[in-house]
């Protein structure tokens, strides 16, 4: 894995800790990080992770408005905390990060739903809401149709 690849994975990692924090003290999420009261003594933010924060909490409403309109039968104050900023740090980097390729920040929303989700069918849930907005942002609808195969992410990462 290159270093940018790395470097990256773990500015959304960073930025989920953050955003799960801001989540459950019902604190903001860029106040967290201008304080410096991070959840973890030896978390290092990059600017990556700051952006992303901030973006994030800027556009919160839309991407909001994303999440309710794909994610099937689960309102957004519903979903399981972690899997909820995985999901807001995804749609985030597919509407407002053109240097994130959609299939990466898919890719990527999905490991880390493995790794920190909080439920044993989170990678799938995370993937089937990011499969359904790629999809409509690709068709210009808001289309629920499932994810096209090349946008997949395979079962076995």
């Amino acid at each position: 894995m290159s270093k940018k690849r790395r470097d990256r994975r773990h500015a959304r990692e960073c930025a989920l800790a953050l955003l799960y924090s801001g989540d459950i003290t019902e604190s903001d999420a860029v106040s967290i990080v201008e304080q410096g009261a991070y959840p973890d003594d030896g978390l290092t933010v990059s600017d990556y992770a700051e952006a992303i924060v901030a973006g994030v909490t800027e556009n919160l409403e839309a991407i909001d408005a994303q999440l309710a309109s794909t994610s099937e039968n689960w309102a957004i104050e519903r979903m399981p905390v972690v899997d909820r900023a995985i999901l807001r740090i995804a749609v985030y980097e597919m509407l407002y990060v053109d240097e994130v390729p959609v299939s990466v920040a898919i890719n990527e929303a999905v490991e880390l739903a493995k790794m920190y989700g909080g439920e044993d069918e989170s990678s799938r849930f995370v993937n089937g809401v990011l499969g359904r907005i790629a999809r409509a942002g690709e068709s210009g609808s808001d289309s629920n149709e499932p994810l096209d195969a090349d946008l997949r992410v395979p079962e076995e990462l």
